[in-house]
């Protein structure tokens, strides 16, 4: 009996520090993520397309355009990209941000429903 008794301590202990350890876990997880918005010039689903998948760098777990209020809301791990970043590669798509034009020839390249200029 008194062994039982150890065994269900034991196996009581072993699920507790795994369950903490897995909250905390997530917790940093959660913590080490930021949500930022930018807007972003475009006109129809082909340019939500093409604008989210700029945005998806590595680190950004989730980007998502508003074609109504012409906002990119980008969700991302600030150690391994920043806002600038993606601003970047969204403009080298084709598509203006706040702070970044996109170049001529990026913009050319943009099917006509989607050029904006």
């Amino acid at each position: 009996m008194k062994t039982v008794k150890i065994i269900l301590v034991a196996l009581l202990a072993t699920t507790l520090g795994v369950n903490s350890y897995a909250q905390t876990n997530n917790q940093s997880q959660v913590l080490t993520e930021k949500t930022e918005i930018i807007k972003v010039s475009g006109n129809c689903d082909m340019c939500k397309a093409r604008i989210e998948k700029a945005a998806k760098l590595d680190g950004v777990s989730k980007a998502e355009w508003n074609k109504k209020d012409k906002t990119l809301t980008a969700t991302f791990n600030p150690a391994k990209t920043n806002m600038n970043e993606i601003g970047k590669k969204v403009a080298a798509a084709g598509h203006d941000t706040e702070k970044m034009k996109a170049n001529e020839t990026a913009y050319d390249k943009l099917p006509g429903c989607c050029q904006y200029r």
